[in-house]
């Protein structure tokens, strides 16, 4: 099935899927444990006792269950998917909504690992785009969420890429690190100029992060494309928010997702659309 581009992208299928429902509990659960971290370390600062949890909460324990009821998700209620249309998209015990974000992660996910295995076919650049497919679609989901892009993914997400680049895998090792400096800066840069001039934090350290990350995997060549499709995007969601959905102007809109999904453009066909676009200038 590994020789065949179908069979390899109905393995990367299924293994997205299954991924995919790992990663609906690192979305729901990593923002929680951070703020859990964070109330410790601000009660030692303050010199006052830590808080006492009552169970252990990390990405394993405790068992997931329904957030309305307390109903432990029994295995056969936790496959990917199928335990959802069986269920009819309800809790078993209360009948309460199962939200419609967790089979569509693991249908995203399934879907897009399916058309990386497709695109690159078998081999160390497909295991390096499907890792960076998943933790991009762990960082966009939470950011939307929370406003949060967790160092505990976006670091270790830098350091990977410049992993994969020091055996050239997607560019060379040179462009990596040029990219990882430039892609921090550049936001970097953006950040400190909208807040001597407006006053306002326009984004959040982890979005420079991010970019560095993206640098780090597809080289500096790639940013520009990466940082024009991410705005051009964020801009056109953020207008339509506040005009159709009287999304108030002062009210933050996270960039992550939009990076996140330019990272992934630029991954399959960031150096297709730079020659284009170079054509076009002549």
């Amino acid at each position: 099935m590994l020789d065949s581009p179908g069979g390899l992208a109905a393995i990367a299928g299924l293994l997205g899927l299954c991924l995919g429902s790992f990663l609906n509990v690192v979305i729901h659960r990593l923002p929680r444990m951070m703020e859990r971290e964070w109330a410790v370390q601000c009660a030692e600062l303050r010199d006052e006792p830590a808080p006492v949890d009552t169970e252990p909460f990390d990405l394993v324990r405790p068992r997931s269950r329904c957030p309305t009821c307390g109903h432990a998700i029994t295995a056969l209620e936790n496959i990917p998917l199928l335990s959802y249309f069986l269920l009819g998209g309800k809790c078993s015990a209360c009948k309460s909504p199962i939200s419609l974000r967790y089979p569509a992660i693991e249908a995203t996910t399934a879907l897009l690992s399916a058309g990386l295995a497709w695109h690159f076919g078998y081999g160390w650049a497909l295991l390096g785009a499907l890792a960076l497919l998943w933790s991009l679609i762990a960082l966009a989901a939470i950011d939307f969420d929370t406003q949060y892009l967790p160092d505990s993914i976006t670091l270790p997400l830098l350091w990977l890429g410049l992993l994969f680049n020091l055996f050239g895998v997607f560019t060379d090792l040179r462009s990596a690190v040029i990219g990882a400096i430039a892609g921090y800066l550049l936001l970097w840069s953006v950040y400190w100029i909208f807040r001597v001039v407006t006053g306002k934090e326009g984004m959040g350290y982890g979005d420079f992060k991010l970019l560095a990350a993206l640098g780090a995997w597809l080289g500096w060549q790639l940013l520009p494309a990466i940082v024009l499709i991410s705005s051009l995007v964020g801009a056109s969601v953020g207008i339509s928010l506040i005009v159709f959905a009287r999304h108030g102007r002062n009210i933050p809109i996270p960039f992550g997702p939009y990076l996140a999904a330019a990272g992934l453009i630029a991954l399959v066909w960031g150096h297709a659309l730079t020659r284009a676009y170079l054509a076009q200038l002549g």
